[in-house]
């Protein structure tokens, strides 16, 4: 066991120190704010399975504004959001006030909604989200002109986007949408799983009252490549000084599955099983037991959690497979006739919980599901089924 402060970060939503397969996204984002108002990427909707990198983007997306010295809300979509984006406008523009005294000495102080920030405290006003953002935004328009310096826009991040709040984003959405046809230096990044944010996108009697997300720039992040993997495990055990044996490294890219999360679960439990300063084929085999467990706690059981009582019955019908599974033996194994059995089919695959590997068969898409499907639910009943069928 080393001393040495471990390199990886096996938290949800934490930021990795080396970001894999998500560069192209970044960039686009990044051309998006300084190309001005009306850039398509400015307005974005991250979508993908939990652990696969999406608040990580969003955070990468706030270091690319801050670095443009823009202002930067940072929320999670639960009741209220709309509410709590205004107080931090207030918040964020007294803190600037007050320690950019002498640089904005000539500017007049803001004024949102009829309160001026120096009575934010002896009043507490009841204010817009619409008139907050648009009253900030002529403000800092005009500290531009006066100051003669590059524009400076505000990005909101919205994470954890759920249709349960649908009203308060068709609230929201209404006033960006207002914001973006008047040109202002705005930028929203959104993320959420996709059975959360499809009904949001679904149309209702033939209207969709939150367009402003259909029209959003989609950014469906799915598994990254074998060589971004082998990348995001060197790099940080190479900058702490330590290094795998060749062999070690080519087990645990392939432990990982080229999926985010569980690059970071492997490289942790592997580097705490370094021998000195070498990760060894023992540590990856010890550290890859350990991590899948670890996954399954953290993303299998909320992700099965967010199903319906047959969906997960579907799923452990597929789970006594060793590979992708023929739909004719899951309609069987559940008792149903293949269009009902295709109609869970359907509803998984849009979830992206499965994926329809070649015609007429359906596999796992989440690493290790079906290992933790067999340790956790009653798979031995379709197992025994399934074994009984190939001797007959």
């Amino acid at each position: 066991m080393n001393r040495t402060s471990n390199p990886f970060r096996a938290t949800l939503g934490s930021t990795p120190p080396y970001l894999a397969g998500r560069q192209n996204e970044i960039a686009d984002f990044a051309d998006a704010l300084d190309d001005g108002p009306g850039s398509h990427e400015r307005i974005s909707l991250i979508t993908g399975l939990r652990g696969v990198g999406k608040t990580v983007l969003l955070n990468a997306f706030e270091d690319e504004a801050r670095s443009r010295s823009w202002w930067v809300i940072s929320e999670t979509a639960t009741a209220g959001f709309s509410g709590r984006i205004v107080d931090t406008l207030f918040r964020l523009a007294e803190d600037t006030l007050r320690t950019h005294k002498r640089r904005l000495s000539g500017v007049t102080l803001p004024t949102i909604g009829g309160i001026q920030f120096s009575d934010v405290l002896q009043h507490q006003p009841q204010v817009t989200l619409r008139s907050a953002l648009t009253d900030l935004l002529d403000w800092q328009e005009k500290v531009d002109r006066q100051l003669g310096q590059e524009p400076v826009g505000l990005l909101i991040t919205l994470d954890e986007l759920h249709y349960h709040r649908r009203d308060e984003v068709i609230e929201f959405g209404t006033t960006i949408q207002h914001l973006v046809r008047e040109e202002r230096n705005i930028a929203v990044a959104m993320a959420g799983i996709p059975q959360s944010i499809r009904p949001l996108l679904a149309s209702q009697e033939g209207k969709n009252p939150v367009t402003f997300l259909r029209r959003a720039n989609r950014i469906d992040l799915g598994l990254i490549g074998k060589d971004e993997v082998k990348a995001a495990l060197t790099e940080p055990v190479e900058n702490a000084g330590f290094s795998w044996e060749p062999d070690a490294l080519d087990d645990a890219v392939e432990a990982c599955g080229g999926y985010p999360f569980m690059i970071q679960l492997i490289g942790q439990q592997c580097f705490k099983r370094s021998e000195g300063t070498v990760i060894t084929a023992r540590s990856v085999s010890e550290g890859a037991t350990v991590a899948k467990r670890r996954l399954g706690q953290l993303v299998h059981e909320p992700a099965l959690a967010d199903l319906s009582e047959v969906d997960r019955t579907f799923l452990v019908a597929m789970a006594a497979d060793d590979g992708p599974s023929s739909m004719s033996d899951i309609a069987e194994r559940l008792g149903a006739n293949p269009q009902y059995a295709g109609n869970y089919r359907r509803r998984l695959i849009e979830a992206e919980i499965i994926v329809s590997s070649r015609y007429g068969f359906v596999d796992f898409e989440l690493p290790y599901m079906r290992e933790y499907l067999r340790e956790h639910a009653a798979v031995s009943v379709f197992k025994g089924q399934k074994d009984t069928d190939s001797k007959d």
